[in-house]
């Protein structure tokens, strides 16, 4: 039996990786990385030379047989992510269970991720809250928003730079335009922004933008909250 370690990585400052993190990545036989040239850079800044394979969406069925058959042969392997903890939002969820079912040990090495970054900085209520990630670009969309507009506990979106302006539209058209929320970007980063107010008006700000880049996340307050 062997280990799995699933390795939180930086969701933007580099700096942010822990020493423990760069100590198990050179530890281990292998790193499973969701893309290997992203990897690269954040492995290359430590020295890290482990050995690397894709492990991302796309191949992660076929993939993980070849996990668990290193996990067998005695030979640890890590588990990261472009950014963040692998399983959120992004491949991880079938290794670990694989690995739990196969009677692997699985260690997981804690790091920064942007949900909850962006939940404290968005200086809403965050004693209890909803992680949703990315909504369904097509079918499902709709009928999840509709599930979400009584939502008595804060809720974490997830949207890339060119539907965040739809998003916020649809959040206006199904919950209260009044409602408080905060539009995140680029967090740890250079040009970090946490712009705070109501949805109406975080439209108005956002729809007006000429050019909008970086990762997005948008932190809505429960229905009724106000400041």
């Amino acid at each position: 039996m062997s280990t799995l370690y699933i390795v939180a990585t930086p969701i933007g400052n580099l700096d942010d990786f822990s020493p423990r993190a760069a100590e198990v990545l050179n530890s281990v036989s292998y790193i499973a990385c969701e893309d290997t040239r992203n990897s690269g850079v954040l492995l290359n800044r430590y020295g890290i030379d482990t050995p690397t394979f894709s492990f991302h969406q796309h191949n992660e069925h076929q993939k993980v047989e070849h996990l668990i058959q290193l996990l067998d042969a005695n030979q640890p392997v890590a588990l990261i992510s472009d950014a963040g903890m692998p399983g959120i939002s992004d491949p991880g969820f079938l290794a670990v269970r694989a690995a739990h079912q196969q009677g692997h040990t699985v260690s997981v090495i804690p790091g920064p991720d942007a949900a909850t970054t962006a939940l404290v900085a968005s200086g809403l209520p965050c004693d209890r809250y909803v992680y949703e990630g990315f909504l369904p670009h097509k079918k499902g969309r709709q009928k999840q928003l509709k599930q979400l507009v009584d939502e008595d506990r804060t809720i974490v979106f997830y949207e890339s730079p060119y539907r965040v302006v739809k998003l916020l539209e649809e959040l206006v058209e199904y919950f209260d335009e009044n409602q408080w929320a905060a539009v995140c970007r680029e967090l740890t980063k250079k040009f970090e922004e946490v712009v705070r107010g109501r949805l109406k008006d975080l439209l108005g700000e956002f729809g007006s933008r000429s050019e909008l880049k970086g990762e997005f996340v948008i932190v809505l307050a429960p229905k009724g909250y106000d400041e």
